[in-house]
């Protein structure tokens, strides 16, 4: 198996099948959309604006008529922000997981070869970046910054995401994503414990 690319970019998707089928590609965030979920989350737009303004973007949708219109909503809000956007073949099939092909019998992320994803992440113009934080930010890390599991840690987490501008109810495994996306662990650490400090 090859070495996953580190990227910068978040990577947004349209749902966890296809986040899985990437994740052995990529090292880097990924998001899913929830498919059309995403046009009334407002905490998911937000993050998405946010990271995008950070990070950058990289759209990976489904070739059918529904990816593109996420594709497209994707790029409406996050307008300003950098976007690239890689697109897969109309190949005809059906995903195991699926009672009946999709609604225009074409295969969506999640059931496309590992080398033709690679081959559109590669045609987006996609490469290895050295500048993206290489230590995950763990559970025991937000333990440790007092941010989960301990006295006050649901107002202090609330306190920090909003001061980072970040949605309020990110589950634990999300957050860890998005602030290690976002900085490295000791950068995370002088923050929150320079606050405490203060």
């Amino acid at each position: 198996m090859t070495e996953r690319i580190r990227l910068r970019e978040v990577v947004i998707v349209e749902g966890k099948y296809d986040a899985a089928a990437l994740a052995g590609l990529i090292d880097g965030l990924i998001l899913t959309t929830g498919g059309f979920s995403i046009f009334r989350d407002d905490e998911k737009k937000a993050l998405i604006q946010r990271l995008g303004k950070e990070r950058g973007l990289l759209v990976l949708t489904d070739s059918d008529a529904a990816g593109f219109r996420i594709r497209h909503y994707i790029e409406k809000i996050a307008r300003g922000c950098e976007i690239k956007n890689a697109y897969i073949p109309a190949l005809p099939g059906k995903e195991p997981r699926k009672a009946a092909p999709a609604a225009e019998g074409t295969l969506g992320v999640e059931g496309l070869p590992p080398e033709v994803l690679a081959e559109a992440l590669r045609r987006a113009g996609v490469a290895a970046d050295e500048t993206a934080p290489g230590e995950a930010v763990t559970h025991t890390d937000l333990f440790e910054l007092g941010i989960s599991g301990g006295p006050n840690s649901a107002e202090k987490r609330r306190a920090l995401l909003q001061k980072l501008g970040l949605p309020p109810r990110l589950s634990k495994r999300a957050l860890c994503q998005v602030l290690g996306s976002l900085y490295t662990r000791q950068a995370l650490y002088a923050l929150v414990k320079g606050e405490d400090n203060a």
